[in-house]
């Protein structure tokens, strides 16, 4: 027993000199409240069957009044009395830290747990946090009784285990914020650290697998805990990956989709952008067929000095919002010409062409109309039909011999694929097709618009106009 309690204060004493020079590197970073700040925070959980009882130390605290967000199912929030400063700033109602030169409060309450600790199952959103604050650095001290026998994750570095004749004691530490827990019983354990992976399994993996990770490009440093198994709710944990049969290609794929939805806001965007933005900043298209299909387009319209410059220019983005229309405008800029390739993709479940879009306002008979796409493909004008045509008078409809446009006086039918075209039951051959299909959706060409419509086009910096006869 003597030995074993040696050996415990050892790796305390040890764990916390370390820990103490890190909270030193992260104290002369405390921010502005208002712009968001940063601090640090120290957790200790016992499990006493039926519940968690936490205590949580905040350090490197700004002297702004600050508000503390308990977690949801938490319980008789409290002060922790660690020493005679250590809630000097609590309010009465435990809402908030008051304005003050203490920089390390301490607070503790409770997690009730229904029907005790349950293998497998993720522990959401278990800790107390501060409002706009940033964690730095956290670290965790678990302790449960000797007959509990299993292993905790946190998707902190696990920097210990102690084994001692009452209590099982674990320490997880590291940088950045901790939210979630999960708990397993049986020979589930940490397997191996990959660089910032710690890989959990029952069973051992073989060493060429742990060889072949090693090589795979990651976006960024952030630990994540990656389990080869399932949890009994089927939700992912914080800094958790959970995957079945794990392979180096699932974790590659699961962990960076992870980092880029860290790094950046995607909102409702599709999962292929997300894919996509991945593919780029780590050099390796994955995912989906039309992940890869749009990804090796958006390539083959870049030279080199391009593709280098719309990289940097993604990595450049962490922190903001990204979508479709946002990544088009980056787009535009890096190729120096008006695209809604990404925009366009998304509307449609088949992959779309790239076209370059004219960014001109178009005026149909001095009328600004915003339906009308005028886009550029294959080194031809092409204007989106529809639209168009029904702003110059004219009805349009698809039949089984192919498109229809009609007036009063003028009626056209343009078969598809073929070489000619119909103008008031007259046949007229052609070389090229006045009228075509991109993506499903008609488009006549620019030189054909103004020979069969009888249009004038003007083109100025800012606007095309487009007058039909008459007007």
């Amino acid at each position: 027993m003597k030995i074993a309690v040696s050996i415990f204060s050892f790796l305390t004493i040890l764990i916390g000199t370390v820990l103490f020079m890190q909270f030193q590197v992260y104290s002369d970073e405390v921010g502005s409240v208002d712009k968001g700040y940063n601090y640090s925070q120290e957790i200790e959980i016992v499990y006493r069957g039926e519940s968690l009882d936490i205590r949580q130390h905040f350090k490197n605290l700004p002297k702004e009044e600050l508000s503390i967000e308990w977690p949801r199912n938490s319980i008789n929030p409290n002060c922790f009395i660690e020493n005679e400063h250590s809630c000097a700033r609590l309010s009465e109602d435990s809402k908030k830290f008051k304005e003050g030169e203490t920089r390390a409060q301490s607070i503790s309450y409770v997690i009730p747990l229904e029907n005790g600790l349950q293998s497998r199952k993720v522990m959401k959103n278990v800790f107390a946090t501060l409002k706009n604050g940033n964690v730095q650095f956290s670290t965790i001290h678990i302790t449960t009784e000797q007959d509990i026998k299993g292993q905790w994750v946190t998707g902190l570095p696990l920097i210990g285990e102690q084994k001692l004749s009452l209590v099982n004691y674990s320490m997880f530490s590291g940088e950045g914020p901790v939210k979630d827990l999960f708990w397993q019983d049986g020979g589930f354990r940490l397997q191996n650290e990959i660089g910032a992976l710690s890989i959990y399994s029952k069973t051992p993996l073989k060493p060429g697998f742990y060889e072949k990770l090693q090589n795979v490009k990651f976006i960024s440093e952030e630990h994540l805990a990656v389990i080869n198994g399932t949890n009994v709710d089927g939700i992912e944990g914080s800094r958790m990956l959970f995957l079945p049969n794990i392979t180096v290609e699932k974790v590659q794929q699961k962990v960076i989709i992870t980092q880029v939805e860290t790094n950046y806001d995607f909102g409702e965007s599709p999962h292929w952008l997300k894919e996509m933005v991945a593919s780029f900043l780590t050099g390796t298209v994955f995912g989906s067929e039309k992940t890869k299909y749009v990804s090796a387009t958006i390539t083959s319209q870049m030279t080199d000095d391009q593709l280098a410059e719309w990289k940097e220019r993604l990595r450049e983005m962490e922190g903001k919002t990204l979508n479709t229309e946002s990544l088009d405008a980056l787009l535009s800029e890096v190729l120096g010409a008006s695209t809604k390739y990404l925009t366009m993709n998304a509307q449609t479940n088949q992959p779309y062409p790239f076209l370059f879009n004219d960014p001109r306002k178009i005026y149909v008979n001095e009328e600004k109309q915003s339906d009308i796409q005028v886009v550029l493909k294959d080194a031809e004008v092409l204007y989106s039909a529809d639209s168009l045509l029904k702003h110059l008078g004219y009805d349009v409809s698809i039949g089984e011999n192919g498109y229809y446009v009609t007036s009063e006086t003028r009626a056209f039918r343009f078969p598809n694929d073929s070489g000619f075209y119909v103008f008031n039951q007259r046949r007229y051959n052609t070389v090229s097709l006045p009228v075509k299909q991109v993506a499903g959706q008609y488009f006549i060409e620019e030189s054909w618009l103004q020979r069969l419509f009888l249009v004038e086009l003007k083109k100025s910096d800012d606007r095309i106009t487009i007058t039909a006869p008459g007007n």
